[in-house]
């Protein structure tokens, strides 16, 4: 999926706000890296549109949040055969 350099944060954005997905699952969907996505949503985005950035942030903590449980999941499912 090409996006244009300058629209994808914009785009970034408004699908982790829609789906509420974490950095990594974006970083797969679009074909870019983890980097590449917290820096756009985190920087080009509070710059370029800071009412999509305040939401962005609350996705973001909230996936923060909940790592450590993801975690732990992905652990429990490893050692089940899952």
């Amino acid at each position: 999926m090409s996006v244009l350099y300058e629209d994808r944060a914009e785009i970034l954005g408004e699908y982790i706000t829609r789906t509420g997905a974490t950095v990594r699952a974006v970083a797969k969907v679009f074909k870019v890296s983890k980097s590449t996505v917290h820096k756009d949503v985190t920087q080009k985005l509070r710059k370029n549109n800071p009412a999509l950035y305040s939401e962005v942030k609350k996705v973001l903590e909230k996936n923060k949040s909940e790592r450590h449980i993801r975690g732990g999941m992905a652990t429990r499912r490893k050692y089940k055969g899952e």
